[in-house]
C-alpha cells in the first residue's frame, strides 16, 4: 500500500497493491498498521456508502469541530471526481482545494482529515462510493460550502449544464462566509 501526501497537508491518495490473476483480484482496502506506520492514527468509527447517477455533485461537506471527521474515501463501482477543501485557518493551503479521480478500476482511496470540506462528482453512469469516518454524524454541526463558489474555481470534471445537484447544496454559501472553526 502506497501512501502519498497531495499539495495539501494531511490530505492523502492510497494506492493499494492490488493481486489479480484470472480469478479477480484481492487487495487490502485499509491495514491499520500500515497506516500507524505512516503516522496515520485514526480510529474509523462509521462505515458509509452512496449510489448516485451520472453528473450528480454532492458536496462540500463537513461538521464543525469537535464533530469534525477524517473520510477514507474509495469507489466500489464506477467513476468519481473527489475532492477536498482546506478550511484549516492557519494552514498555508487554506483555501485551496485538491482533486483525485477515485475508481473501481485503479482501487486509489484518498484520506481526508478532519478541517476539509469533501465533495465528488460522478464521472460514470452510476457510482457506488463508501467512505470510513472517525467520528459519528451530528447533524446540528453539518456545515457545507457551494460547490460551485468562483472564489474556489473547482473543475468538477463535468458538463455544467449536466451537473445535478441536491436542493440543499444548493444553497450552501460560499467560502467566504462558510462557518468554520479548525486550525492544525
Amino acid at each position: 500500500m502506497q501512501i502519498i501526501e497531495t499539495p495539501l497537508s494531511g490530505l492523502y491518495v492510497i494506492k493499494p497493491k492490488v493481486f489479480e490473476d484470472h480469478r479477480g483480484y484481492f487487495f487490502e482496502s485499509y491495514n491499520l498498521r500500515n497506516f500507524n506506520e505512516h503516522g496515520l492514527h485514526y480510529d474509523f468509527v462509521q462505515d458509509n456508502e452512496s449510489l448516485s447517477n451520472y453528473g450528480i455533485i454532492r458536496g462540500l461537506h463537513y461538521q464543525l469541530a469537535p464533530y469534525a471527521q477524517t473520510k477514507l474515501t474509495r469507489v466500489i463501482q464506477g467513476r468519481i471526481y473527489d475532492v477536498a477543501v482546506d478550511l484549516r485557518e492557519n494552514s498555508p493551503t487554506f483555501g485551496q482545494w485538491y482533486g483525485q479521480e477515485l475508481s473501481d478500476e485503479n482501487k486509489h482511496q484518498m484520506l481526508i482529515p478532519r478541517g476539509f470540506a469533501h465533495g465528488f462528482s460522478v464521472l460514470s453512469d452510476r457510482a457506488i462510493v463508501f467512505y470510513k469516518c472517525d467520528n459519528y454524524y451530528h447533524p446540528e454541526s453539518e456545515r457545507g460550502i457551494n460547490y460551485k463558489d468562483p472564489a474556489l474555481g473547482i473543475d468538477w470534471q463535468i458538463d455544467p449544464g449536466k451537473a445535478i445537484v441536491s436542493a440543499k447544496d444548493k444553497v450552501l454559501p460560499d467560502f467566504n462566509e462558510a462557518d468554520m472553526n479548525f486550525s492544525i
